[in-house]
């Protein structure tokens, strides 16, 4: 069965981004980015993909999840992800292109759903409502965890009160001192 995998950045307070969407405050390392888009060369969004000579094929994920801030991110671009089927969950948007899916209902069906199906997994972008409200099918966690502390801003998860256990099983430190930990669900 697919996997629904939230892959992450956060800060060591636990923020994908700050209040107003910013997420430039995390610095940069050359290694980090180089092991990432060897490993997951998928997560990258396809119009970055020719500026930074990444031709690969999808190797982990062929399905994005997006919540509606993560998908308006960069407004001129309406299909981030081209090289993934893609879905956005929002009940306050339109969505004027055809490669992109627009969910306003339940996003639990529609994960339950796509982990039926064959294919490789499926990347959680993000945002956090949108993690929150996922939380009971995330299968694994991918946290990129940058030396910041950026004192507020958009949480990693956002919802009710809901621990959940999950199990470390990797981490790898970079230079920037940035930790990618793998976490699995228990």
């Amino acid at each position: 069965m697919r996997k629904l995998v939230y892959f992450v950045a956060t800060s060591i307070d636990g923020y994908i981004a700050g209040p107003n969407g910013e997420f430039d405050f995390y610095p940069w390392a050359d290694d980090m980015m180089a092991d990432i888009n060897a490993r997951y060369p998928e997560t990258v969004p396809t119009h970055l993909r020719a500026m930074i000579g990444l031709d690969a094929p999808n190797q982990r994920f062929d399905t994005v999840l997006m919540g509606r801030g993560t998908y308006q991110i960069d407004k001129a671009v309406t299909s981030p992800y081209a090289h993934l089927r893609q879905y956005v969950v929002s009940s306050t948007m339109k969505i004027e292109d055809p490669a992109v899916e627009l969910v306003t209902g339940d996003p639990l069906g529609l994960v339950r759903r796509l982990k039926q199906e064959d294919g490789l997994d499926i990347y959680l972008c993000g945002g956090g409502k949108l993690a929150g409200a996922l939380l009971p099918e995330i299968d694994e966690m991918i946290v990129k965890c940058y030396p910041v502390v950026a004192g507020a801003g958009i949480s990693a998860f956002d919802g009710e009160f809901r621990p959940t256990v999950f199990t470390l099983t990797g981490s790898k430190t970079y230079g920037n001192g940035a930790v990618v930990m793998t976490y699995a669900r228990q």
